[in-house]
C-alpha cells in the first residue's frame, strides 16, 4: 500500500498488501489533535504477505476490531499473528449483498446501521476505549468501518470538518483496478441497481454530513446517540482522553 500523508503531516503507515489503512492521528480537535499511533482503520487484511504482516507488527496493535459477517471472514480471514487480539463485532444485521439487491442508498445504509446495530457501534467503541493501538477494519474500510471511525472520531471531540473528510478520503484510497473489478462483478449480478457503484467504490463527503446531521437532530450530539445506545459517560471521558492530545 501507498497513501498519502495523513492530516497531521506524519507519514502514513505503509503495510504492503493492505488496502486503505491508515492512522487517524493528527486530525484536528478544536486546539488540539488526535494523537498519532493509537487508532487505526483499513480494509480487510487477508491479502497482506509475509512482508506486509511484519509491516503490521511493527505498529504494535494490541487489538484488531473485524466488522465483518461470518461469511466474509471465512471467504477472507485475517492473518494470525496481526495483533495480540481480534475481536468480532458483526455489524450488519442483513447480508452485505441485500443492500445491493434491495438497490438502497448509502444513506439508507448508514441509517439503518446507527439504528438497528446500536449496541454493537458502542461495542466497538468500547473496544477502542479499553486497549491501543487499535485497529478498526472490514472488507473495505469504506462504510461499516468509516461509520464507526466517524462516530467515535465526533464522540471524542474532533472537528466535524475533519471526521467528514477522513471519511471522504476513503474513495480516493480505493485502487481503480479493484473498483472496476468489483463494478463488473455486481453490475452482472444486479444489471437494474441505481445505487451500484456509491455503495461499492464511494464516500461523498455530504452522505456523512447528512448522517451526522441526522444524528444530531434526534440525539442533541454523537456523543448522546452512543449514550442513549448504552455507552457511559466516563466511557466517553476516557475515548476523548486516549484518542486527543
Amino acid at each position: 500500500m501507498t497513501a498519502a500523508d495523513t492530516p497531521g503531516g506524519a507519514p502514513a503507515p505503509i503495510v504492503t498488501g493492505a488496502v486503505n489503512l491508515r492512522d487517524v492521528g493528527g486530525l484536528p480537535a478544536g486546539d488540539r489533535r488526535a494523537r498519532h499511533g493509537v487508532l487505526y482503520r483499513s480494509g480487510n487484511l487477508a491479502q497482506l504477505e509475509p512482508r506486509g504482516i511484519e509491516d503490521l507488527a511493527a505498529l504494535q496493535l494490541r487489538r484488531i476490531i473485524d466488522l465483518r459477517s461470518d461469511e466474509e471472514v471465512l471467504h477472507a480471514p485475517s492473518p494470525a499473528a496481526a495483533a495480540s487480539e481480534i475481536v468480532r463485532v458483526p455489524l450488519f444485521l442483513g447480508s452485505v449483498a441485500s443492500f445491493f439487491e434491495n438497490d438502497i442508498s448509502l444513506d439508507e445504509m448508514y441509517r439503518r446501521l446507527v439504528d438497528d446495530s446500536a449496541d454493537r457501534v458502542v461495542q466497538v467503541v468500547r473496544g477502542i476505549v479499553s486497549d491501543q493501538p487499535v485497529l478498526v477494519h472490514c472488507t473495505v474500510g469504506k462504510d461499516r468501518t468509516g461509520v464507526v471511525v466517524a462516530l467515535t472520531l465526533a464522540a471524542a471531540g474532533v472537528d466535524e470538518d475533519a471526521v467528514i473528510s477522513d471519511y471522504a478520503r476513503t474513495e480516493g484510497l480505493l485502487p481503480a483496478w479493484r473498483n472496476r473489478g468489483v463494478i463488473e462483478r455486481l453490475r452482472a449480478l444486479h444489471p437494474r441497481a441505481r445505487h451500484l457503484e456509491e455503495l461499492a467504490t464511494r464516500s461523498p463527503a455530504p452522505v456523512m454530513r447528512r448522517l451526522l446531521d441526522d444524528l444530531t437532530g434526534r440525539f442533541g450530539s454523537v456523543s448522546d446517540y452512543l449514550r442513549a445506545s448504552g455507552l457511559s459517560d466516563d466511557e466517553i471521558g476516557e475515548l476523548r482522553r486516549v484518542l486527543i492530545d
